[in-house]
């Protein structure tokens, strides 16, 4: 990959795509078969980010397995197949399984000083597009170590709807849609109620599988989880909702009008009330209210014009198109993909890396 004047890699080819089937276990395995090197590589990623902020967080790699061991029992018991994808991706990528959980609970085994406050959901339902079509966007934002593991998988479960999801390295999918039209984004939020339960993506993993909104609902807010996103969840009737959750609490709210925006940080006040340093989130609030101007300008929105927006660099390097990648070890965040959802076509346009220099590639849900 070469760089160009905004310091960001060009990924020449599009983000690989894996096909999966079968069992939860089998799939798992799949993944782990076709992206090893990735799985291993956001293992030696992770591995070296808790070494580097080891003065921080005073967590080593085995403290980090013994404290993801925690969470394992709540997962098991309420979502055992998605724990069994986990296992099959170790499988096939020939890793111990306690550094897989590893990945899968990071969040929470930094107690959630992984501050990173740019994430960008939005969308947009039939009354609001050129084609009448329900579509949703957004910008991926992480460390920029795991750039280059990202791939889209397209899984036909045994028992569960067939979906079309972005993921990286060894984590389990949860940014996507299924084939009852349900589509699901997940902004990270900063609540100060977290606790050992449920994984939030092990949660997130569930929303996917959902077959209406209402589940999608359910899923987002059951009892024993052990944190909370933001779940932006969309269908393809034309009904759009923020889910915001915490350990304890949730609220629900409503694109009235058709436009839905998200960032990193609460809107319902029932949840700013547990929310941790706020004062931390003020490039999140910038992005929100930039995307929010953006998407409003435009009455009848079309794939491009949300891909214009994900572009975006007001506020740069904090931007909707994130290129923060200076600062604190456990600061340091880029945009690694951005991806538009067309619900009613069942169809996924995903640039890998900053959207402002590599261009979007399309993938279809075929059931």
């Amino acid at each position: 990959m070469n760089k160009n004047p905004y310091d960001a890699p060009i990924h020449k080819n599009p983000v690989p795509l894996v096909r999966v089937s079968g069992s939860h276990r089998e799939m798992g395995r799949q993944i782990g078969e076709a992206r090893r090197e990735n799985v291993r590589h956001s293992v030696e990623n992770a591995r070296q980010l808790l070494a580097d902020a080891y003065e921080e967080l005073e967590l080593t790699w085995e403290g980090a397995q013994n404290h993801a061991r925690k969470y394992l029992p709540f997962a098991q018991e309420r979502y055992p197949q998605y724990v069994e994808e986990m296992a099959g991706i170790a499988e096939g990528a020939n890793i111990p399984f306690e550094e897989i959980s590893v990945l899968n609970v990071m969040e929470a085994v930094t107690m959630d000083a992984l501050h990173l406050v740019s994430c960008t959901s939005l969308a947009v339902n039939d009354a609001h597009t050129a084609d009448g079509h329900v579509l949703a966007a957004h910008n991926e934002d992480w460390v920029p170590e795991d750039e280059d593991d990202v791939y889209v998988i397209h899984a036909k479960p045994d028992n569960e709807p067939p979906f079309l999801a972005m993921t990286y390295g060894g984590l389990l999918p949860n940014v996507g849609f299924n084939a009852y039209g349900v589509a699901q984004l997940i902004d990270s939020v900063h609540p100060d109620d977290s606790r050992i339960g449920i994984p939030r993506l092990v949660v997130s993993r569930a929303v996917l599988a959902a077959k209406s909104p209402s589940e999608a609902i359910k899923r987002a807010v059951i009892s024993q989880r052990a944190a909370g996103y933001n779940h932006l969840i969309a269908h393809d009737s034309g009904e759009i909702y923020s889910v915001e959750v915490s350990a304890r609490r949730f609220d629900v709210l409503y694109a009235l009008d058709g436009y839905m925006v998200h960032a990193n940080h609460f809107l319902s006040p029932h949840m700013q009330a547990i929310e941790y340093e706020p004062e931390k989130l003020i490039p999140s609030r910038v992005q929100y209210y930039r995307a929010t101007r953006l998407l409003r300008k435009t009455d009848k929105h079309t794939i491009n014009s949300l891909q214009s927006i994900q572009k975006d660099h007001v506020d740069f390097p904090n931007s909707i198109c994130n290129h923060a990648i200076d600062g604190k070890e456990l600061d340091r965040e880029k945009t690694i993909n951005a991806l538009v959802i067309d619900l009613t076509a069942r169809e996924m346009h995903i640039a890998w890396g900053n959207p402002c220099q590599n261009a979007y590639h399309t993938f279809h849900l075929d059931e």
